[in-house]
């Protein structure tokens, strides 16, 4: 562990291209899902966060995705137009709107996860227990989680 303490920034630079390659892989795989519907990666972000967090409100969904409005209506239009989604009004505030996923949207989004999820689990099933322990510790720091 104490060798950590001394990474060479070229060390971190190699950390951080694996980090992007990762995302890249992870998410290409989708591509051909994503291509059928005319729909691309922000799709597919907010896809699954409103699958993480049913009935989050937009409000909340633009401080997950740290982007700006106009990008989310964008990218919640385009959803909509497939019947992706569903919005249900708060009963207490009538302002706000809480996103669902659809019958539709629910399928969507099974196929996108089905096919990431097979990269996932065969790259932790070829891990150790403590790979994927420190792993998922390392991923919660760099996130500030």
């Amino acid at each position: 562990m104490k060798q950590l303490l001394y990474l060479k920034d070229n060390q971190l630079k190699e950390f951080i291209e694996k980090l992007f390659v990762s995302y890249r892989e992870t998410f290409s795989d989708t591509k051909k899902i994503l291509d059928k519907h005319n729909l691309g990666i922000a799709h597919q972000k907010v896809l699954h966060l409103i699958s993480q967090y049913h009935g989050i409100t937009i409000s909340e969904l633009l401080g997950k995705l740290k982007v700006t409005k106009q990008s989310l209506n964008r990218v919640l239009n385009d959803l909509i137009k497939i019947n992706a989604l569903k919005f249900k009004k708060d009963t207490k505030d009538t302002r706000k709107k809480h996103v669902y996923l659809s019958e539709q949207g629910e399928h969507l989004f099974n196929q996108i996860f089905s096919i990431q999820k097979k990269r996932i689990h065969k790259a932790l099933l070829n891990s150790s227990s403590d790979e994927v322990l420190h792993f998922n510790s390392v991923l919660k720091k760099i996130i500030n989680e």
